[in-house]
């Protein structure tokens, strides 16, 4: 697949909506990377998402057509924001960023015209993909000969194919193994915790804690207190 653009197609500019900076960094550098797609800015709360789509829609050459939205913000859930955006008569489409499963959030954001939903924690190529299905959304233009056609527009927006990994990881020891690192809190878990807690080897684990740790949603820090060399702990990362 490929990202359609070119002289006569404007990029789609996109505003990254996301409390966590480390995240919302991650995310713009991400749009950065895509081809027909331009950074519009990056805003930290709801409020600051609402300035910003304002300024912009006061200049005709530079509205806000994306929202890579965050659900959980520091003034307010990002449903009632984009419930709010469209009180106000802001068209933008959502793509919700968010580590939550809630399927009931999912049919109200439906509802609201998000188009997409992204679950942390994500690789570059997961939101690669979401980004070129939007874009293929949007190029689809004039009148559908038929039933079709009008199912093939929405297959390209609603039918994402699988996340790619890294070679040799797989997603549902991914999950396993992100849901053992966010119960262990504050204090972290090691590799060889990880391994034990999912039913997998340490150095296993250890592959899927440093996945997690490249795509921005763990840390590591050395374990000392023990003879010998410190053990790495990780820990998540909020967002």
């Amino acid at each position: 697949m490929t990202v359609p653009h070119g002289s006569q197609q404007p990029p789609i500019r996109v505003l990254v909506v996301e409390d966590d900076p480390v995240a919302a960094d991650a995310h713009a550098l991400y749009v950065g990377r895509m081809p027909g797609f331009e950074l519009a800015g990056i805003a930290h709360s709801g409020e600051e998402a609402r300035r910003h789509l304002e300024r912009a829609n006061a200049t005709d050459h530079t509205p806000v057509d994306l929202l890579l939205l965050d659900l959980y913000l520091p003034d307010g859930h990002g449903l009632r924001l984009v419930r709010s955006l469209r009180a106000a008569g802001h068209a933008a489409d959502v793509i919700a960023v968010t580590s939550a499963r809630d399927l009931a959030v999912v049919r109200e954001g439906v509802s609201l015209g998000v188009v997409q939903y992204v679950l942390k924690p994500f690789s570059f190529a997961t939101l690669r993909d979401r980004l070129v299905r939007y874009a293929e959304f949007r190029a689809a233009a004039g009148e559908a000969s038929g039933q079709d056609e009008v199912d093939r527009a929405l297959a390209s927006l609603r039918a994402p194919q699988p996340a790619s990994l890294p070679k040799g990881l797989s997603g549902p020891t991914l999950e396993a193994v992100t849901r053992v690192l966010r119960r262990s809190g504050p204090r972290g878990v090691t590799a060889s915790a990880a391994g034990e807690a999912v039913g997998i080897s340490r150095i296993t684990a250890r592959r899927y804690l440093e996945h997690l740790v490249t795509a921005g949603r763990a840390e590591r820090t050395p374990q000392y207190g023990q003879i010998g060399r410190p053990e790495l702990c990780y820990r998540w990362v909020r967002g």
